[in-house]
């Protein structure tokens, strides 16, 4: 049965309320895994705590996650049939090392593309300080609904493409990835059994569990703090991509930066592109 597109634009997800602390961001930067290096000093400023644990930039993303909200039958999505298409992240103020947020996820918009090849949903989440309201970042996704096309939505317009330079990227950053990561990053608040559950994966398509994407991100993040920002997080105000390809935990993650702020993440292994035309937003 299609979707209803206007039950899912007005589907009421759930206000998250999250307090974090120094705990917290150090478990955040381990999952996306800053620390694999003890001797690094930078690492281990985000995961170890030296002298404290700042949060890493892209916290907002999990913070006042509502979690996989789309497998509550009420939606009327096919959730096993669910995959993050894309993601953004703006930040307006630096989350402090420790306090009370508020996040509250919308849907913002459908494209239809048509009965069997599926929909395209964008949503967006406003993560706001709880004590003063002030808005602390914005971050926004879209996710592709392969089992939803075809309820008489509109076709377009889809969000516009970020395309990267002709040139050779500037600069490369290998980040390897660990067998069990996606067990880790899964108690950030994404509870999809999709990266858990190889029975799951499987009713999917897939061989085995996959990497979450925004785990993939926040590598290919790490990667860009150090290569446009020289590891200091005040300079790295956002970013956008799309998810082009999947990961398996224990692969190789190359992140290919331009020096303008694009970049691109490729799985070694395979030669292929899991994160494509990306953009990172930051003060040179």
């Amino acid at each position: 049965m299609p979707i209803d597109p206007q039950h899912l634009l007005n589907f009421d997800i759930p206000e998250i309320r999250q307090d974090y602390g120094p705990r917290d961001c150090a478990f955040y930067a381990l999952s996306i895994g800053l620390g694999q290096d003890p001797m690094d000093p930078e690492q281990l400023r985000f995961a170890g705590g030296l002298p404290e644990i700042p949060p890493f930039p892209t916290m907002p993303l999990v913070l006042g996650h509502p979690g996989f909200w789309l497998v509550d039958p009420r939606t009327g999505v096919d959730a096993v049939k669910v995959v993050h298409g894309e993601q953004g992240i703006t930040i307006h103020e630096p989350l402090p090392p420790s306090g009370s947020v508020t996040g509250k996820t919308r849907v913002t918009g459908l494209i239809d593309k048509g009965e069997g090849r599926g929909a395209l949903m964008y949503s967006e989440k406003e993560l706001r300080d709880t004590a003063t309201g002030r808005l602390l970042a914005t971050t926004t996704s879209t996710t592709f609904l392969r089992g939803d096309g075809g309820f008489g939505g509109p076709n377009s317009p889809a969000k516009p493409t970020h395309h990267l330079p002709e040139t050779e990227p500037d600069i490369v950053i290998d980040s390897p990835t660990r067998p069990e990561q996606a067990l880790w990053y899964r108690w950030n608040g994404d509870d999809n059994r999709l990266h858990l559950d190889p029975e799951i994966a499987a009713q999917a398509g897939f061989q085995r569990p996959i990497l979450h994407g925004l785990c993939s991100l926040g590598v290919a993040a790490k990667a860009l703090l150090q290569g446009l920002c020289s590891n200091d997080p005040a300079r790295f105000r956002g970013l956008e991509a799309r998810f082009t390809a999947t990961v398996t935990p224990g692969e190789t993650l190359r992140t290919e930066i331009w020096k303008d702020g694009s970049f691109r993440t490729r799985v070694v292994e395979r030669d292929v592109i899991a994160i494509g035309n990306g953009r990172c937003i930051f003060v040179s």
